[in-house]
């Protein structure tokens, strides 16, 4: 009898024990909330209020950054100003501004800091160089393509490596055929082809080219990329699916649709 007790007893105390620790996590999390909702309402009110700084002077502040390491990087950018600073400058830019991204609304200061935010984003999540990431975001963003969607693409032909030759034929970052790059630059050479900014500038023109030719279904478009335009509507003519895995090796948990308008 007195071991029975003994055992509820016990028992009434570890499920006490249980209880406060649930609560105790349930106070965390919300703290954790707090003070994150916090976090990002300074950010985006330090965007806004923050006044717009002429082009050369962010012109020489995003050199000092790319000669800057990556730690370094994450010391210079100045994500916030002092709450003095913020009062006395011009508040010209309403509250409508405050969704991060590219927002013309913002101003050069606020599209600036907001783009290398993302493109830290992508260095970190690839494991690749600042610079090579910023070549990246800015090619696919000037062709209109979703960047998520652009460094998907890179890592999948290339692994993030410019000087990538296929026994194809296939060069640079995007792993474009010589052939088809000239479609869009005539005069482009295949070194020319293993420079970054010529690959993605043309690979991304590309992709955008055939994302528009088959109205927007990114699926194929993808397949058309890497199996080339005759064996996919070859494959189509005879009731066939093309698909190689290759679309969904480079859309597996993308939600996008591959272009930014």
């Amino acid at each position: 009898m007195n071991d029975s007790k003994h055992l509820t007893d016990s028992k009434a105390v570890t499920d006490a024990r249980a209880r406060r620790r649930r609560m105790h996590r349930r106070i965390r999390k919300r703290r954790l909330t707090h003070v994150f909702l916090a976090a990002s309402t300074a950010f985006a009110l330090a965007l806004v209020f923050t006044p717009s700084v002429p082009k050369p002077a962010v012109a020489r502040f995003e050199r000092t950054l790319l000669r800057a390491t990556p730690a370094e990087q994450l010391l210079i950018e100045p994500f916030w100003r002092r709450a003095a600073d913020a009062i006395k400058g011009p508040k010209t830019q309403p509250l409508s501004a405050l969704p991060f991204g590219l927002d013309s609304k913002i101003g050069v200061h606020g599209e600036s800091l907001g783009r290398w935010h993302r493109i830290y984003t992508y260095t970190t999540r690839y494991r690749i160089a600042p610079d090579l990431a910023r070549k990246i975001y800015d090619a696919a963003v000037a062709a209109g393509i979703e960047p998520e969607l652009g460094f998907r693409l890179v890592r999948v032909e290339s692994v993030f490596d410019p000087r990538a030759k296929s026994p194809s034929g296939a060069l640079g970052l995007m792993q474009l055929m010589p052939s088809t790059a000239r479609e869009f630059e005539a005069t482009v050479t295949n070194e020319q082809l293993l420079n970054p900014e010529v690959n993605l500038r043309i690979g991304f023109r590309y992709l955008r080219s055939l994302i528009r030719e088959y109205q927007g279904n990114l699926r194929l478009a993808l397949l058309v990329y890497n199996r080339g335009p005759n064996a996919v509507q070859h494959a189509l003519s005879l009731g066939n699916d093309p698909a190689n895995g290759y679309e969904s090796l480079v859309m597996r948990g993308y939600r996008g649709r591959g272009t930014l308008n």
